[in-house]
């Protein structure tokens, strides 16, 4: 028999999921949840919200990621300059079919290992293969998707 994870805990499970669920949907800070509890009668410290979130956070986190859809077929993959304090940096982003954001990365280079780098954290983080995969001209992200997705058939779109 599998344990709960709220055993030894004070609270009932549905007070620690809407704290939690608050702090991290809305953005508000620990004492903002601790204010809103207390309003509907349920004492607890701010400090406590703290250790919630940072026990349950991921749990919920890893949860919601496994009902989660699976992207589609097809992935658009394309990079874009960004100027940071005067440096220049590339920042990565791949689309699905759907028009889901799979993954956006900052990076200081662009080059074949940047590209190989990031197709590699896209496909660990979803676990699935693209069908087809569509980039721009630039020939080292089209050598990066034939290198880590080599079934994958390689487009080419203007954007």
């Amino acid at each position: 028999m599998q344990r709960s994870i709220y055993r030894r805990h004070r609270f009932h499970p549905s007070i620690i999921q809407t704290a939690v669920q608050l702090y991290y949907r809305y953005t508000l800070s620990y004492r903002d949840v601790e204010e809103i509890l207390a309003e509907r009668g349920i004492d607890v410290s701010y400090e406590t919200v703290r250790r919630w979130c940072y026990k349950f956070g991921p749990v919920f986190a890893h949860r919601i990621r496994k009902r989660r859809e699976r992207p589609g077929s097809k992935w658009r993959i394309d990079e874009v300059f960004q100027k940071i304090d005067g440096r220049q940096f590339y920042l990565w982003r791949a689309v699905d079919s759907e028009g889901e954001v799979l993954d956006v990365s900052l990076q200081p280079r662009r080059d074949t290992a940047a590209a190989v780098t990031f197709l590699r954290r896209i496909v660990s983080r979803v676990g699935v293969f693209p069908g087809v995969v569509v980039t721009d001209r630039w020939r080292p992200s089209m050598m990066a998707v034939g290198h880590v997705i080599p079934g994958a058939s390689n487009e080419v779109g203007k954007r």
